[in-house]
């Protein structure tokens, strides 16, 4: 299977009695296929992971991929505390229908080394294909170009890298590594038409924008290369507010992505910030050029 494209990767909506809210968790599946979606992902810092039990994990891939129905790659991303949790649930993952599963770096690794041996366990412990999410400035942890570049030769399925990088660096992961590893990158869509200009084949950004983000993407690969970072400008001023951090997007673009859906709120599970009037201010001048997502 070829992985390539923007991949959306899905906030986790909450109901009013604090529970996954399986209508919108769909309703937003649907909205991103209908977008025009290269495929889906579920699971990562996004999608709040840690503040989900392992059986609202499992709902939250299965949903995903009853919705999928195989129209699209389903990649789901990996945590856990420890290497051998993590390739038991990536098991289950691909179970459950995932195409692609992609690993954080456990939590009982934090060296180059220990994370190389733990990787590269994952790799041979599975048949399909692996993927790694090399984000040190958000995890706290990664491994280097060199490190990348090793674990590929070695570990024929390690065939996806998700980077958390500037163009500039995710450029020297793409040349240092060749053809063979298919790099995305996210910070939810910053550099887009560069990011593609350096290599990447594609973008794992969270939702609210990720139409526009489709089309910058299609008429990159169609070499309509001015319409492409036209389309960029206009998103670029809502793409800068909601990656000031991981909480921003929590707190304002999942917001923006409810407003999106038709949703009538949005709860917070666990969560210590809260939207103020004049972040909501802003947050609404930015995405004002957005209307509703299209419905499949």
């Amino acid at each position: 299977m070829t992985f390539a494209g923007v991949y959306p990767i899905l906030y986790a909506f909450f109901g009013a009695d604090g529970q996954l809210d399986e209508g919108a968790m769909r309703s937003q599946v649907r909205a991103c296929l209908a977008s025009g979606a290269h495929g889906i992902a579920v699971l990562g810092l996004i999608t709040e992971v840690g503040k989900l039990s392992s059986e609202e994990r499992r709902a939250v891939v299965s949903w995903a991929a009853d919705e999928v129905r195989g129209r699209v790659p389903l990649a789901v991303t990996i945590a856990g505390p420890d290497i051998s949790t993590q390739i038991e649930d990536a098991r289950i993952a691909q179970s459950l229908g995932a195409d692609l599963v992609i690993f954080q770096p456990p939590g009982d690794c934090w060296d180059e080394k220990d994370l190389m041996r733990a990787f590269g366990h994952a790799a041979d412990a599975l048949d399909h294909s692996v993927g790694i999410q090399n984000a040190p400035q958000y995890l706290g942890k990664g491994i280097g170009v060199d490190a990348i570049r090793d674990l590929h030769r070695q570990h024929p399925n390690f065939c996806v890298l998700k980077g958390e990088a500037s163009a500039v660096e995710i450029a020297k992961v793409v040349d240092q590594c060749g053809d063979g590893l298919a790099v995305f990158n996210g910070r939810g869509g910053l550099e887009l038409p560069d990011i593609l200009r350096a290599g990447c084949v594609g973008m794992i950004p969270a939702p609210e924008c990720c139409d526009v983000q489709i089309r910058i993407f299609d008429a990159f690969q169609l070499g309509q290369f001015e319409k492409a970072d036209a389309l960029y400008a206009e998103a670029l001023p809502l793409i800068t507010f909601v990656m000031q951090s991981i909480d921003a997007s929590l707190i304002y673009g999942k917001r923006i992505t409810a407003r999106r859906l038709g949703l009538s709120g949005v709860v917070d599970r666990g969560n210590d910030l809260t939207p103020t009037p004049f972040g909501s201010q802003i947050a609404e001048a930015r995405s004002a050029f957005l209307g509703p997502f299209p419905l499949e």
